[in-house]
């Protein structure tokens, strides 16, 4: 039964939405590009779907990995949301981190990933990546 979530999700990037790799394996959430879909819900219910189903399947840890250069605000959103969710794993004893890769030239990126990360207790990493 475990078997019918075991399932990599990826969704290739558009000029308006990042990439996406969900590894169930490496238990890890790879996001590069940038977010302003037009529709965000559409996009982000696939990887909150992926995500539910891996912390209830999986006993293993996840980090998620990002790099976006750009989220519109319904994405910010979402990212809330995915990150309320990592939360209230990690309040249940699951092993979750964040790693927040930005442009070293684009200030705000860092500013949010700081804004972003201080409501958790789980870790959340800030790197900048150089051009």
């Amino acid at each position: 039964m475990a078997n019918q979530h075991v399932q990599n999700l990826t969704i290739e990037s558009s000029q308006s939405s990042p990439s996406v790799i969900a590894d169930w394996e490496r238990g890890v959430i790879m996001m590069r590009g940038e977010s302003y879909p037009e529709n965000s819900f559409s996009l982000y219910e696939k990887i909150l779907d992926w995500l539910a189903s891996y912390l209830e399947a999986s006993p293993r840890s996840l980090q998620l990995d990002l790099e976006l250069n750009y989220l519109n605000t319904s994405s910010v959103r979402a990212m809330i949301e995915l990150f309320d969710n990592l939360q209230t794993a990690a309040e249940n004893g699951r092993e979750v981190s964040v790693i927040w890769r930005y442009d070293a030239r684009n200030p705000r990126a860092v500013e949010l990933g700081k804004e972003l990360g201080e409501d958790y207790t789980f870790p959340f990493t800030i790197l900048a990546i150089d051009p």
